[in-house]
């Protein structure tokens, strides 16, 4: 197994921006990185303590990926970080 993590910054806190930015997120770093769903284990996205009105793993159920476990989790509040900021760490398997 390795992981890959991406990230999307500016992204505006509400729904529609955080599910289509998750969405944007997810399918760049599937297709650079040649993935498809089968190879994904798991999926974790954390998202900047600013980004409180959906959660990003909701884009994955619309990208209909529901055989993969996924969850959601907020950064920790460090001063001076960025604001708008989505993260995604796929663990993905290897052949």
């Amino acid at each position: 197994m390795i992981s890959i993590r991406g990230a999307i910054a500016v992204v505006d806190n509400n729904e529609l921006s955080i599910i289509s930015s998750a969405k944007s997120l997810i399918l760049s770093v599937l297709k650079v990185n040649n993935i498809t769903e089968e190879d994904v284990v798991f999926a974790l996205f954390t998202v900047t303590q600013d980004l409180d009105q959906a959660f990003p793993e909701k884009a994955f159920r619309e990208l209909c990926m529901n055989s993969v476990a996924a969850i959601d989790t907020v950064d920790p509040n460090i001063k001076d970080d960025l604001t708008g900021c989505i993260k995604l760490l796929l663990t993905i398997n290897i052949s």
